[in-house]
């Protein structure tokens, strides 16, 4: 009878322990396990949890998403697609070690409007990376581009995209990126580079018919106040539209040359901004020039002091003779001054005279 009992309640309570075998499903709209949200599920927040790739279970109203502090490392395909996210308007991806975003890796975000990528080692970059992310407007690299040159890759990628603001600060630039900016760009940050001029043919770029609304952020740049810099201080003194393209043109300051150093860029005038080998100010030119002007005339001396020593004998010999040569002339004069002091010749020339 017992066994027969048991028999009876066991499928029971096996329904009955069947809830705490199987973990529960995340509430629609709660936050993720590994984030926080603040004040609403609109604003998720996931800090150094180090995810290998995002989250799953996120709330479908989330507006703000931001991941730092991970190892992402690869954005794949649809690494957002899970869960469509048609709200997400921002989504901060720092220092996640990102190194390679894949096609289509934003599918599923229609509505994002910024996208930070900034302090990531980004070593590639697919054609189509952003191609999930129609409304994208606003893309943020600082210090991002450090890890492999990717100038060729982000052209393609940002082809198909109607940017407004890109950012890339921070990443060692020496030249202007003109292949990265697309029509219709309004702000360019390129603070914190390694740009020392812009020339007249970057300027250009920048005249182009779809950009001539960008304003370039420049400060904290290591500028060479030479004449290679004359065109950007012509063009920002071209008038007040092309001062207002550069807001942080008060701001500039020289790097170099040592003797303009730390000195206002648009304080100075063209022609104080000379090169080697141009009048004004000396140039290295000049001054290597000196050197080898003091090197000859050293050689010079040197040659000189030793055909001296070579000959020194003769020398001592020709000394000799014009001494000797000196006292006999001296002593003739000695001689005749004598004869002609002498009285006695003074008296016997007074009767003769008579």
């Amino acid at each position: 009878m017992a066994r027969r009992a048991a028999r009876r309640w066991l499928p029971w309570l096996g329904l009955a322990l069947l809830p705490l075998a199987v973990p529960p499903a995340a509430a629609p709209g709660g936050c993720p396990s590994a984030c926080y949200c603040v004040a609403t599920p609109e604003l998720v927040q996931c800090r150094y949890e180090r995810l290998q790739e995002p989250p799953r279970e996120l709330p479908a109203a989330v507006h703000n998403l931001s991941i730092a502090g991970s190892n992402l490392s690869v954005l794949r395909r649809a690494a957002f697609a899970a869960r469509p996210l048609r709200q997400l308007r921002l989504l901060r991806l720092r220092h996640d070690n990102i190194q390679a975003i894949e096609d289509m890796a934003l599918q599923g975000l229609p509505a994002l409007r910024t996208l930070d990528l900034s302090h990531n080692p980004l070593a590639s970059v697919a054609a189509g990376a952003f191609g999930g992310a129609p409304l994208l407007r606003t893309l943020q690299l600082n210090q991002a581009l450090l890890a492999a040159p990717l100038e060729e890759q982000l052209a393609l990628a940002l082809g198909n995209l109607s940017l407004r603001r890109l950012e890339l600060a921070g990443n060692g630039l020496r030249a202007l990126p003109a292949a990265l900016l697309p029509a219709g760009l309004e702000e360019l940050d390129l603070r914190n580079n390694s740009l020392q001029r812009l020339g007249a043919g970057e300027l250009r770029s920048l005249e182009a018919p779809g950009l001539r609304k960008l304003r370039v952020s420049l400060g904290a740049n290591p500028l060479r106040c030479d004449c290679a810099l004359r065109p950007l201080l012509a063009w920002l003194r071209g008038g007040a539209g092309a001062a207002g393209r550069v807001p942080d043109a008060r701001n500039l300051r020289c790097a170099a040359p040592p003797a303009l150093r730390g000195a206002a860029l648009l304080r100075l005038r063209p022609e104080g901004l000379s090169c080697a080998g141009e009048p004004g100010e000396p140039g290295e030119l000049e001054t290597a020039s000196y050197v080898f002007f003091g090197v000859v005339l050293a050689l010079i001396g040197v040659v000189f002091l030793m055909v001296l020593y070579l000959n020194r004998r003769g020398i001592k010999r020709w000394l000799h003779n014009l001494r000797e040569a000196c006292r006999d002339q001296m002593e003739g004069y000695h001689y005749r001054y004598e004869q002609d002091a002498d009285p006695r010749r003074a008296s016997a020339a007074g009767p003769a005279g008579l």
